[in-house]
C-alpha cells in the first residue's frame, strides 16, 4: 500500500492489509513497515517543528511591519468594527427597516401621537412649575408667621434635703415658722383651748 508523503507524492512504503468479518480494516504491519512507519512519523514531526519555527519567525516579521506602519491591535479591531457596520448598513434587513421606519415617522398616526406626547410633556412641566411656586410661597409664608414663645422648662431638684436645710433661706423659712407656730399657741392659750393646736402639732 502506497502512502502519501508531506509534499504530496506517493510514498514507496506498503504493507499488507486484511478485511475482518465485521467490515473493519486491520492492519497486519510487519517488522518493516513498523520500522518504515516510525522513520515516516520523525520526519513529519521534524518538519511540523521546522513549519512552527518558520510561523514564529514570519509572525514576528508581520508584527514589525504593523509597528512601523502604526498599526496596533485597537486600531485593527477598530477597522473591524467599521467594517461591520458599513455591512450591516448596506445589507438588505438594515435597508428594508430604515425604510419601515421612514415610512412610520412620516405617517399620520405618528405625527398625531408625537404632537399628543409633545403638548402632555409642556402640561406636565407646566403643572409642576406651578407646584413649585406655590410650595416655595407657602414656605415664604411660614417663615414670616411670628414664633410662639416656648414654655417655661420645670426646674429640676439641684440641691440635696441635707444641704438645703443649711442654708439660710431654708434657716430664715424655719424660723418664720416656728414664730407663726409661737404667734398661734399665745392665741390659743388665752383662749384656753390649746387641744387642737396640739393635736395638729401631733400630726406634723
Amino acid at each position: 500500500m502506497n502512502r502519501p508523503g508531506p509534499d504530496g507524492a506517493s510514498s514507496s512504503m506498503s504493507f499488507s492489509t486484511r478485511i475482518t468479518e465485521n467490515g473493519y480494516s486491520d492492519s497486519d504491519l510487519t517488522e518493516e513497515d513498523v520500522c518504515n512507519l516510525r522513520i515516516e512519523l520523525a520526519k513529519i514531526e521534524e518538519e511540523i517543528q521546522t513549519l512552527k519555527q518558520v510561523l514564529v519567525v514570519r509572525e514576528k516579521y508581520a508584527a514589525d511591519i504593523k509597528r512601523q506602519l502604526g498599526m496596533n491591535p485597537l486600531s485593527n479591531i477598530k477597522q473591524n468594527l467599521s467594517k461591520g457596520w458599513q455591512d450591516v448598513q448596506t445589507s438588505a434587513p438594515y435597508l428594508s427597516a430604515s425604510a419601515t421606519l421612514e415610512d412610520i415617522s412620516n405617517s399620520n398616526i405618528y405625527m398625531r401621537t408625537r404632537e399628543s406626547l409633545t403638548h402632555a410633556g409642556q402640561v406636565t412641566s407646566s403643572a409642576l412649575s406651578n407646584m413649585g411656586v406655590t410650595i416655595t410661597r407657602r414656605l415664604a409664608d411660614m417663615r414670616a408667621l411670628p414664633l410662639l414663645p416656648s414654655p417655661p422648662r420645670a426646674l429640676g431638684h439641684t440641691m440635696s434635703v441635707p444641704s438645703m436645710r443649711h442654708s439660710s433661706t431654708f434657716k430664715s423659712f424655719e424660723e418664720m415658722v416656728g414664730s407663726v407656730k409661737d404667734k398661734v399657741s399665745v392665741g390659743l392659750t388665752n383662749n384656753g383651748d390649746t387641744s387642737g393646736f396640739e393635736r395638729r402639732s401631733s400630726r406634723t
